[in-house]
């Protein structure tokens, strides 16, 4: 698959890329994606719920009221999760929510993620660019000219850059990462996948 590269305005620069179809073109497998993805947001999950059960209630362990002859059903004391205040029942503990995954799945679920992006046309070549210092400003006027404002849009450096993340934290629906680093779940977030030139020889 051959894309053309743009340049930082949005012009077209007269080369192309070659993405490779081993990574953008194999036939997507929905579950590894799944998977991938359920494993990336359990490991987000702090798991620090708890709630107290009836042995954690402070208060007293008297019995209520007699076992018999109130005309009403046995209550023991004011702990019980049947009466307010009381502890709950099969309340939540702290747990770890991560999973193992393996390599070879994780792989084939970003392959799969970035087979469907290219099936709907939506990965762009960008010639590399850098920044000076961070400027959030020059940032927002290369994703206009590039007609991305207002869409999710992941950009994939070929290596971290400090200038260009900095740059592009504080705008809505834009994230930037490393060829290294993308994860599927990045991927199926976004609208639009947007590769620096330098990036696509990581994809290989």
């Amino acid at each position: 698959m051959e894309l053309a590269v743009l340049n930082t305005s949005g012009g077209d620069t007269g080369r192309k890329v070659t993405l490779a179809d081993s990574v953008f073109g194999i036939t997507p497998n929905d579950h590894a994606i799944y998977l991938d993805v359920k494993q990336y947001l359990a490991n987000q999950r702090q798991g620090t719920h708890k709630s107290k059960e009836r042995a954690e209630i402070s208060g007293s362990s008297k019995k209520l009221k007699r076992q018999k002859g109130t005309g009403g059903a046995r209550a023991g004391n004011r702990k019980s999760p049947t009466i307010r205040g009381g502890g709950r029942a099969f309340g939540p503990h702290p747990r770890d929510y991560r999973f193992k995954l393996n390599k070879k799945q994780k792989d084939l679920a970003r392959k799969s993620a970035l087979s469907y992006k290219a099936v709907g046309a939506s990965i762009s070549v960008v010639e590399g660019f850098n920044f000076d210092k961070p400027k959030t400003k020059e940032f927002a006027q290369m994703l206009s000219k590039l007609a991305l404002t207002g869409k999710k849009t992941l950009i994939v450096l070929p290596e971290d850059n400090d200038n260009v993340y900095l740059s592009s934290r504080n705008l809505q629906k834009v994230s930037v990462t490393s060829a290294n680093r993308l994860h599927t779940y990045q991927i199926m977030h976004a609208d639009v996948l947007v590769l620096s030139e330098g990036s696509v020889e990581k994809f290989s």
